[in-house]
């Protein structure tokens, strides 16, 4: 774009923008952008339900090996729901499975039977044949996904079986040539398909009349149903936020005002690059919200911490970027140079600082658990917006303004240091 002045109007309109969605969110009939009030918070913050399972229509206590695989379906059910700060432990003894969760953001009665729902069907998914005979368990399944049949150009749910699950699907299909064969959760029937052929190869496909969602969903159903036993509640009770129900908003006053006491000493000190920083931090933090809040990640207190953090580490490269056009401006050259020179020796020293905390970021994410992948996932988003908004938006913005006449004044990109360079 030869015409940069309105490129500036261009980013403070997507910052705009941006604040707005992240304060308020956003519906248009059934479309939604959640915002900064449908955050889902830890149980630090606004406190959850903690639940008590035990195995149902079972004649024995269940073994170590049918708790872990249970802990490991339920686990990987409240990871794909992005619930982070969650606990599930097993209680090897009593055969119990204890589930932690915090509240959903749009929980208003706190029913615990309500959040409980939210873990899906705690039934066992099996595959029978017309006369019910269970052939294949649903803990068989290694995984289901919905896939695009490019023969047929439609929808399928592909299913993929363990090693026994393979062997025993392949008996099953070999008996059921020409007939049914029907997925069931517990008692309900969910999809009856028909056998064409036997399948040894331990891979699978249910066709139909199926959308892209009615495949995921059917999918999402037999994933979710791989327990290794139905489960019951045996109880349930509430847990309070540790910080107590007033935390949150003496948090939210506290940032307010120390983002905009922030964004007086840049927009005081640095002046034309101050304004440019302030716009800048409104874009990474708004950025952050709605990473937040639109995939539903848990945010806990050392997930603020981490989003704290974040805002901290895009005002030292605003800071970095600014003192280093002002540095510049004082070695005589021209406004323009100095913007170019400014953001060229400061992108080094961004680049180091941010690329470390990447990299732990990413180790935490790999390695952490419950309110640490919290942290790390506020961490991580917090890196990504301050490159977009710290380092491009910043130098879109003030190379834009440096064309207008009345801000090409050099004392309007130079601070109020009292530093002499030698």
């Amino acid at each position: 774009m030869k015409n940069k002045k309105p490129v500036f109007f261009i980013v403070l309109l997507v910052a705009v923008a941006m604040a707005y969605l992240a304060a308020f969110g956003l519906q248009i009939g059934s479309f939604k952008i959640k915002g900064a009030p449908d955050i889902r918070f830890g149980i630090d913050i606004r406190g959850g339900v903690e639940a008590a399972f035990q195995a149902a229509n079972l004649d024995r206590k269940p073994t170590p090996r049918e708790l872990e695989a249970a802990r490991s379906v339920i686990e990987t059910r409240l990871d794909n729901k992005n619930i982070l700060d969650r606990d599930v432990t097993i209680d090897k003894q009593n055969g119990y499975i204890i589930v932690r969760f915090p509240w959903k953001s749009d929980e208003k009665n706190f029913d615990p039977d309500n959040a409980i729902a939210e873990l899906g069907e705690t039934a066992l998914l099996t595959f029978r044949d017309d006369d019910k005979n269970i052939l294949v368990e649903g803990s068989h399944i290694s995984n289901s996904a919905p896939e695009l049949d490019k023969q047929t150009n439609q929808y399928v749910v592909s299913l993929t079986f363990d090693e026994k699950g393979t062997k025993l699907f392949a008996d099953a299909t070999a008996k059921l040539v020409g007939k049914n064969i029907s997925i069931y959760m517990d008692d309900t029937l969910i999809q009856t398909a028909v056998v064409n052929e036997s399948i040894p190869s331990g891979k699978a496909q249910i066709s139909g009349h199926f959308t892209y969602d009615s495949a995921k969903a059917l999918s999402d159903k037999i994933n979710s149903g791989a327990l290794p036993f139905s489960l019951i509640t045996k109880n349930h009770n509430t847990i309070s936020p540790t910080l107590g129900s007033g935390a949150l908003d003496v948090m939210l006053e506290a940032g307010i005002l120390a983002f905009a006491i922030i964004c007086l000493l840049l927009m005081g000190y640095y002046r034309v690059p101050g304004v440019v920083a302030c716009i800048s931090l409104l874009i990474q933090t708004s950025g952050q919200i709605l990473a937040l809040s639109i995939p539903q990640m848990t945010l806990t207190l050392p997930g603020i911490a981490g989003v704290i953090l974040s805002i901290g580490m895009g005002v030292d490269a605003n800071v970095i970027v600014s003192e280093r056009i002002n540095e510049e401006i004082r070695s005589g050259k021209t406004v323009r140079s100095a913007i170019s020179a400014g953001f060229k020796g400061a992108f080094s020293s961004v680049f180091d600082g941010n690329i470390t905390v990447l990299i732990v970021g990413v180790i935490l994410m790999i390695f952490g658990s419950g309110a640490l992948l919290s942290f790390a996932y506020s961490l991580l988003t917090g890196i990504f917006f301050n490159f977009v908004a710290g380092v491009t938006a910043s130098r879109l913005m003030i190379r834009s303004l440096s064309e207008y006449d009345a801000l090409r004044k050099p004392s309007l990109y130079t601070c109020f240091s009292r530093r002499r360079t030698l």
